[in-house]
Formats: structure tokens, C-alpha cells, sequence
């Protein structure tokens, strides 16, 4: 399955995945190859795609859409900060951006606590 995520400013992910989870407005859900077609909404939290050889790709959003068919992705946000890099002081770097973008995104102190836990033990 290949997916596919794109803000206004470019292409964030494009790839092969093998499972991906989101956000969405009324909780998070995760998709595998051959999931039932579905267009639906994001909020702002954490996508994570899962890759072939089972690397994780994490990616904090705001807030967005994802179009999801048979065989692919679609996402469609509005602002994306990956958190990965080739050493550690890039991924701390990423790691900051996506808390800050988090936090400017989300109105609720325990909402936000939640999504920040989940970056950091994604991370690890």
C-alpha cells in the first residue's frame, strides 16, 4: 500500500507502508492494505505509518483529511512536522517543532498531554 501526505507547502511522506494510524474527530483508526474506501477528517495529533521493514515514520499535524482506497493514502493537511532526522539533536529539533505545533493546535491541556506521550514513546 503506498501513501501519500501533502500540505501547501509540498509533499511531507511518499512511500510504501504496510499500516497507518490517525487522528481522526472522533478518536484514532488505523488502516491496513485493502481497507474499505473512506474520506474522512483529522485532528490535530499524530499520524504514524508503519514501513515494510517496520520503521516508523512520525508525523505531528494539525488538522486535515485523508482519502483512504484499496491500495492507498491520501492525506491532505494543513501543516505536518515529521519527527525524524538522521542523528539525535535533528530529532530533538523535530521533536520541539511538533510540540509547538501541537500546542498552538489543541485547546485542551489534557488532550495535548495525551498526543505529546504518545510522540515521545513513538519516538523511542
Amino acid at each position: 500500500m503506498t501513501a501519500e501526505i501533502v500540505t501547501p507547502l509540498g509533499k511531507v511522506f511518499e512511500g510504501e507502508i504496510k499500516e497507518a494510524y490517525f487522528p481522526g474527530i472522533e478518536g484514532e483508526f488505523g488502516v491496513l492494505e485493502n481497507h474499505a474506501p473512506l474520506v474522512t477528517s483529522l485532528a490535530p495529533g499524530v499520524i504514524t505509518l508503519i514501513k515494510p521493514d517496520g520503521k516508523k515514520e512520525i508525523i505531528a499535524i494539525d488538522k486535515g483529511y485523508v482519502e483512504v482506497t484499496p491500495n492507498k493514502v491520501n492525506v491532505l493537511i494543513s501543516t505536518a512536522v515529521p519527527v525524524s532526522g538522521p542523528d539525535e539533536s535533528e530529532i530533538a529539533k523535530k521533536l520541539e517543532e511538533a510540540k509547538k505545533l501541537l500546542r498552538d493546535a489543541i485547546s485542551s491541556d489534557t488532550l495535548y498531554a495525551n498526543v505529546e506521550a504518545k510522540i515521545e514513546s513513538a519516538i523511542r
